[in-house]
């Protein structure tokens, strides 16, 4: 005898389905004090990085950037280094380019931190 499918099952997947091609996904980037560019990790993963650049954290998030950004510092699923030295959104790196679907954001944060890094900022995240 066959098992019937779960009702609740079957609407979850059927959601998560619909929402993956929704365009509601976000690249951000957060400007850090100048302390994170003392860190060895961020100085390994920077050796371009200019001195007179900032430095970033790139992500990509689920949420409105703003509301994003409120959880990192809250220490809701955040960065350290956000959480830390985080001072506050930087827009005009990254409005033009939101919002996407979850696909485009994955690659887009990775394209985003690199293309940072091309330019001389000292950048972290943008896994």
């Amino acid at each position: 005898m066959a098992r019937r499918p779960n009702v609740f099952q079957a609407r979850r997947k059927a959601h998560a389905k619909a929402r993956a091609n929704v365009f509601h996904h976000n690249a951000y980037v957060v400007l850090l004090k100048p302390d994170v560019g003392r860190l060895r990790k961020v100085q390994r993963e920077n050796p371009l990085r200019h001195e007179d650049k900032p430095c970033v954290y790139v992500g990509m998030t689920g949420l409105t950037p703003e509301e994003r950004f409120a959880n990192h510092k809250a220490g809701i699923k955040g960065a350290y280094v956000v959480k830390r030295y985080g001072i506050r959104l930087m827009p005009e790196l990254f409005e033009h380019l939101n919002p996407m679907p979850f696909d485009a954001a994955l690659v887009m944060e990775r394209d985003l931190a690199e293309d940072l890094r091309r330019q001389g900022y000292t950048v972290t995240g943008g896994h």
